[in-house]
């Protein structure tokens, strides 16, 4: 029967490592409730000034929850998590951190924005701007394969800090398992974030977190895969995404990945399916800020098929 598990707020973790003791052990199928810290860790309030910037700890940054251990879970299996509900904790936070960010040389910063989400926006930037809340985890991942301590902040093929916006609550994400167990964390929640998070930061908040989790045995997958509701303007659809150090080499392994999902899926041929990815497939860049690695995700609707 499955069961409903609370992660413990106190216990997180600020770095990758397949060595580390699980905190909480589930069975697929089960569901697990979080309360989220913000990715600063405390460091950054509701009152805060730019100041805070220069000072930050890093090695206190991305405290996520985990980590998680899967019954079962085994390399070449996918673990399947899918976020029931997502609920921000009333304010967050968005910055420009000096020598980050995509126009770190042109726009240097330190600036530093504090939002109230408490009415389904986040307000102030400008008196003319609102920006609509769409909750989702910039971090959810396994432990990868190799041993030792890894930074959080470079995604991998295991996931990890993917930064994709597309992981609203209703996604459902695939994660190619590495290590027997699975050993998933979370965190690094945001209340809305661009395409790209081109300045390094979403609106970065505390939140409430419930997953459930699945396991598909041998389902060997070359990187994470996502299905994800309709958000405007498109419907539903599945995606498929490229992790690395090279945007070309991404956007080809998203493609070719959505190519194996559509030829096994949907019965067409390797040929077709490459000619409607071409024709109703959109090809983006989901995130380009946590070098060394890029995600280039490519997103099919369901809509185009009957």
């Amino acid at each position: 029967m499955a069961r409903t598990h609370y992660f413990p707020a106190d216990r997180v973790q600020y770095r990758w490592d397949n060595r580390a003791d699980p905190v909480l052990t589930v069975a697929p199928g089960d569901t697990v409730v979080y309360e989220l810290r913000e990715v600063s860790d405390g460091q950054i309030g509701p009152a805060s000034t730019a100041d805070v910037l220069a000072g930050l700890n890093w090695d206190r940054v991305y405290p996520l929850a985990g980590p998680l251990r899967v019954e079962g879970a085994a390399p070449g299996d996918a673990l399947e998590v899918e976020v029931l509900d997502l609920h921000t904790r009333g304010w967050g936070w968005s910055a420009i951190i000096p020598g980050l960010g995509l126009l770190a040389e042109e726009i240097p910063g330190p600036h530093l924005r504090i939002f109230d989400l408490t009415d389904g926006e986040a307000t102030p930037l400008t008196p003319k701007v609102r920006i609509p809340i769409r909750p989702f985890l910039g971090t959810m991942g396994v432990a990868p394969a190799e041993a030792g301590s890894f930074a959080i902040m470079p995604p991998g093929v295991f996931g990890g800090n993917m930064d994709t916006r597309q992981l609203v609550r209703g996604s459902r994400l695939r994660l190619p398992v590495q290590v027997a167990g699975a050993l998933f964390a979370c965190g690094d929640a945001h209340a809305a974030q661009g395409d790209g998070e081109v300045c390094v930061t979403g609106i970065e908040c505390p939140m409430y977190a419930v997953l459930r989790f699945g396991l598909t045995r041998g389902a060997g997958l070359p990187a994470p895969q996502i299905w994800a509701p309709a958000q405007p303007p498109s419907g539903p659809a599945y995606i498929t995404t490229g992790v690395g150090p090279d945007l070309f080499t991404a956007a080809r392994d998203a493609v070719r990945a959505m190519v194996a999902h559509v030829q096994q899926g949907h019965g067409l041929s390797r040929e077709d399916a490459y000619v409607l990815c071409s024709l109703a497939g959109d090809l983006r860049i989901s995130e380009i800020v946590d070098q060394p690695n890029w995600i280039v995700s490519m997103h099919m609707p369901d809509g185009v098929f009957v």
